[in-house]
């Protein structure tokens, strides 16, 4: 097989950053992706603007990534957020760092970086090949492909798999290279959503009117953990950066309670002063409006369980500690993430299969989450290039 390609299974940012450095070194490469165009995900990740990775120290980078940080540490130390901006340049799609110390391209879409990727890739000598769905590999461990309705078979010199999680299931990441991982012998994790609003039990009132308007810059806590920014009121909850920040932790211990401080850019007594030095004879909504800033779907939320008392230091102990009862997430086909996949047991220290010699998996497929910011981008490229980099050591 010395003439045959390096097969990537899978045209997303894992894969099609593999296929470029393997190309670049000289190896033939063809990637294969069951959807009729490549990198849908990446490109819907680009409608509200591409975030690329994240500005803030490595450290705090790294934690990010919970229990799966340990596993990721050399990926991610290998390329790093300055390597993925210095990439994006380098295709003349020119980055910026935003106030949250995010970092974007200045277009802050993703269709115009993914056409000069991809004329890159075409100039390597990169071969992509749609309409192509992976059925696993033969006795013979040829991989199995449906193209248009009929069965091919492709010998290769190494295989990337790099198929993506479970979430949003219609841009192509279904999930379903589990079973054939399972039936090889690669041990896997059940998937679970990432990244996901949540459910909640709204009155229909508050649904009605609510439903779409954003909680501008709350504090959001559960358990140990906090995060702020901007929160969405849906009609089957509530979902938004912070919400997606603390999703591992409200997935395993819902049904659970979160706590929302509507004001944290003020402390508690301050928030009583103004309380206490609102206009006598002014409604709650009007008190609430013009001492507090608070916007209408704030001041709903505040009376989801009855009304609140009008006495100062009761009114601030909810607005900085209201609670909120959330019943479950979402679901997997509107996350924008997932948990679980293939287990980091089942890889070695290139992510090459144990169970399978010669195919490595990268990308959303292995078992590691993050939250939005930047972090599943970069966990995506880095584990990519690490799998293309152990290839050409081989």
């Amino acid at each position: 097989m010395s003439d045959a390609p390096v097969a990537i299974i899978g045209a997303g940012p894992s894969g099609l950053i593999a296929a470029e450095i393997l190309s670049a070194a000289g190896k033939r490469v063809v990637v294969y992706d069951h959807m009729p165009s490549v990198a849908r995900k990446f490109l819907m990740a680009g409608r509200g603007g591409l975030n690329l990775t994240h500005s803030e120290p490595f450290e705090q980078f790294l934690a990010r990534y919970g229990a799966a940080a340990p596993h990721l540490l050399p990926m991610l130390q290998t390329f790093i957020p300055s390597d993925l901006t210095a990439w994006a340049n380098g295709l003349g799609q020119e980055t910026f760092v935003g106030s949250s110390g995010r970092i974007f391209p200045r277009a802050m879409k993703a269709s115009p970086l993914l056409r000069a990727w991809l004329a890159r890739l075409a100039n390597q000598g990169v071969e992509i090949r749609t309409r192509a769905h992976w059925l696993g590999w033969t006795k013979e461990d040829a991989l199995r492909f449906e193209v248009r309705g009929v069965e091919e078979t492709v010998s290769a010199s190494a295989t990337i798999l790099a198929l993506g999680g479970a979430s949003w299931p219609r841009l192509g990441s279904d999930g379903s290279w589990r079973d054939i991982l399972t039936a090889r012998g690669a041990e896997t994790t059940p998937f679970q959503p990432a990244n996901v609003g949540f459910q909640v039990a709204w009155s229909e009132h508050f649904r009605t009117r609510f439903a779409g308007q954003p909680l501008k810059s709350v504090g959001i806590r559960h358990a140990a953990q906090a995060a702020r920014g901007d929160a969405m009121i849906t009609q089957y909850g509530i979902e938004g950066g912070p919400i997606y920040a603390l999703a591992a932790s409200m997935r395993d211990s819902a049904p659970t309670t979160i706590r929302i401080d509507l004001r944290p850019d003020l402390r508690h007594k301050q928030v009583e002063e103004r309380l206490a030095g609102a206009k006598v004879g002014d409604t709650l909504s009007s008190t609430l409006r013009k001492a507090l800033g608070l916007s209408p779907a704030a001041i709903g939320l505040l009376h989801e369980n009855g009304p609140p008392r009008r006495d100062a230091p009761a009114l601030a102990a909810l607005i900085k500690a209201l609670t909120l009862n959330v019943i479950a997430p979402h679901g997997m086909d509107r996350a924008i993430s997932t948990a679980g996949g293939v287990s980091w047991q089942a890889v070695d220290a290139g992510l090459q299969l144990r169970a399978v010699p010669g195919v490595y998996v990268a990308g959303e497929m292995l078992d590691w989450e993050a939250p939005t910011g930047g972090y599943l981008l970069q966990a995506c490229f880095a584990t990519g290039v690490w799998a293309a980099r152990a290839i050409l050591r081989r």
